[in-house]
């Protein structure tokens, strides 16, 4: 049995907020990440400083959170390798993993797994699928041996990222022999896509064909702006819903990185995202603060999801856009397009053909 499912069957579960904000507060300097060329790994902190990585759990419980999520976005060979550690993946995810875990027991909280999307794009063909799926199996093993409760694999842009880090991650689980939930979260922009422009639609249908625990949204923008995604899981998602998102879009104040939604007008949002749409997952992305997660607890514990009607759809999916298999009065093709005067190799098949 999950504790995480059993939660989010009982009840509006809350997570917690921001990780890298809550670091850019603090004024840590090039000897706290362990030299110079570290700087700015936030992921090193689990060893160079697990003292800091601690107070922001505590702060997140003490702040009502239900589940904190370890402090290892970016603890993959990928983005390690920018800063010429990759082979500290595993030490990184299984030590930000137990400072959780000693964190939340003794709060009786939940630890999730924070997989971020990394820096390099297999869609766009920055790195192979199969790199970037090994790459996050070493990851995901660290995080399961050191205890999490639910893996949240999130801030995906591409889908096929999304879908090596699930496949990964099932990996582990077999590896390490024991399984968790997998709540699997996509990031919208302004232009309503997600950045390689695939509908959220698009991101449903090749998702909910894996089997996430949970599925939603994080990062990119505001609530505001992840409404009328929100609404389309609402009506066709057939899995529970999770809403992460940023405090707004950041603006630059005295210096330094700022965002404008107050606690108060969070709340507001993810009281409707619940009560309206049937969310039942509720956190903070980048901005997120202890107060905004102690707002966002108080009020969370007495809210009901609104009841959901499904509207489930078979089809197919580009990373553009869906389309339902059901046809009217018509025949459904499913091909591609070739070109033999922009693909050599496919002119010469063509010729010995």
């Amino acid at each position: 049995m999950s504790r995480f499912l059993d939660l989010v069957r009982e009840r509006v579960v809350v997570c917690d907020g921001a990780f890298g904000t809550f670091i850019q507060t603090l004024d840590l300097t090039a000897d706290d990440f362990g030299g110079p060329d570290l700087e700015g790994c936030n992921e090193i902190l689990c060893v160079t400083r697990p003292d800091v990585i601690t107070t922001m759990h505590e702060g997140m419980f003490q702040a009502g959170a239900d589940v904190v999520e370890t402090a290892s976005f970016g603890s993959f060979a990928v983005p390690l390798n920018e800063y010429g550690i990759p082979e500290r993946a595993h030490e990184l995810s299984l030590a930000s993993a137990r400072i959780a875990r000693e964190v939340a027991d003794g709060y009786g909280g939940l630890v999730a797994g924070s997989i971020g999307p990394g820096t390099k794009s297999p869609s766009l063909g920055q790195i192979s699928f199969a790199d970037l799926r090994d790459a996050y199996e070493v990851m995901i093993r660290g995080l399961i041996e050191g205890g999490v409760d639910v893996l949240i694999t999130e801030t995906h842009f591409d889908l096929l990222a999304l879908k090596a880090s699930m496949i990964a991650a099932r990996r582990a689980m077999a590896a390490v022999g024991r399984e968790v939930p997998i709540q699997a979260q996509v990031t919208m922009e302004q232009t309503g896509t997600m950045l390689l422009g695939s509908e959220i639609g698009a991101a449903l249908g090749a998702i909910d064909a894996m089997r996430p625990d949970v599925f939603g949204l994080n990062c990119a923008t505001g609530p505001s702006e992840m409404h009328e995604h929100i609404r389309h899981l609402s009506q066709n998602s057939r899995m529970p819903i999770s809403v992460l998102p940023n405090m707004g879009l950041p603006s630059v104040v005295d210096g330094k990185m700022h965002y404008d939604l107050t606690p108060e007008k969070f709340v507001e949002y993810q009281t409707r995202f619940v009560t309206e749409l049937g969310v039942q997952v509720v956190g903070g992305c980048c901005g997120s603060t202890f107060e905004h997660i102690r707002q966002l607890a108080a009020v969370a514990k007495d809210l009901t999801p609104a009841p959901r009607d499904i509207t489930h759809e078979d089809g197919a999916t580009s990373i553009f856009g869906f389309v339902p298999f059901h046809q009217d009065a018509s025949f459904l093709i499913i091909g591609e397009r070739t070109n033999a005067n922009g693909s050599k190799k496919f002119r010469d098949s063509m010729l010995e053909a």
